[in-house]
């Protein structure tokens, strides 16, 4: 019985690979490449206060197609700043870019310090790249995110950008001092809560108008859950405190 069976399944065994072979065409001299179907991009929206949709994304800054992808930059340490993963992917694409601004002092990632780049030709998907300074890593708080995630809203409001990405950066630096779903969560709650200013000054004349439609919150595969846990959270606590604003006009008339 033993024999039968072990006889079968080498037929089949010996079946399976004339198939992959006649599958992969060949028939004479060559080489096969099994192509599996690539899996797709994981993601999950979320609808926010003044008509935002936010929407955390399984995607790098390197590839994410969007008007502006803004990233963290820890401040420049003397003894070498760190490049993992997709920070070093995306200094690699940009030909050394971040590397040369950083070691040369012109950008030195004090906190709320800000640097608009337009990517050279064929180097990453993002029209325009967004540096935040977030400052030294051994004093980064959540307050750090937070404030990174109000300059954002006003400068996609002053840029008048239409979709706006956002990666943190910070693993990639070699920094874990700050949860990557918590960081996500402060940085969406504050942005919704200063572009909900900025509508609220637009309504009395006193901010130009704008067109932002949505924000995308890049994760890791590692992260992804805890950022949209978080995110959630984020976005339901904004919604509240928007409600709970004064509705009194910013200037007597």
């Amino acid at each position: 019985m033993k024999r039968t069976e072990n006889n079968s399944l080498g037929r089949i065994l010996r079946w399976a690979a004339v198939g992959l072979l006649l599958g992969c065409g060949l028939t004479g001299a060559g080489t096969c490449t099994v192509l599996a179907d690539a899996p797709a991009t994981k993601e999950k929206s979320i609808d926010a206060p003044n008509g935002i949709q936010v929407t955390i994304k399984m995607i790098g800054p390197v590839t994410q197609t969007t008007d502006l992808q803004i990233i963290c930059i820890l401040k420049h340490d003397p003894a070498g700043d760190q490049y993992i993963e997709a920070m070093k992917d995306l200094n690699a694409k940009l030909g050394g870019l971040l590397s040369s601004l950083r070691d040369r002092g012109d950008f030195v990632g004090e906190s709320g310090e800000t640097l608009l780049l337009t990517p050279p030709a064929n180097s990453i998907s993002p029209k325009r790249l967004l540096l935040i300074g977030i400052g030294q890593e051994s004093k980064l708080t959540l307050d750090s995110l937070r404030l990174v995630g109000r300059i954002a809203a006003r400068e996609a409001v002053r840029l008048n950008i239409a979709h706006v990405s956002f990666a943190p950066t910070l693993r990639d630096q070699g920094s874990s001092r700050i949860d990557v779903g918590e960081g996500g969560g402060a940085f969406i709650e504050q942005f919704l809560l200063a572009y909900d200013t900025e509508k609220r000054l637009q309504a009395e004349g006193l901010s130009p108008k704008d067109d932002l439609k949505d924000v995308t919150i890049e994760a890791g595969p590692k992260f992804f859950d805890g950022v949209v846990q978080k995110a959630t959270t984020a976005i339901a606590s904004a919604a509240i405190l928007i409600k709970e604003r004064s509705t009194s006009p910013y200037h007597a008339p």
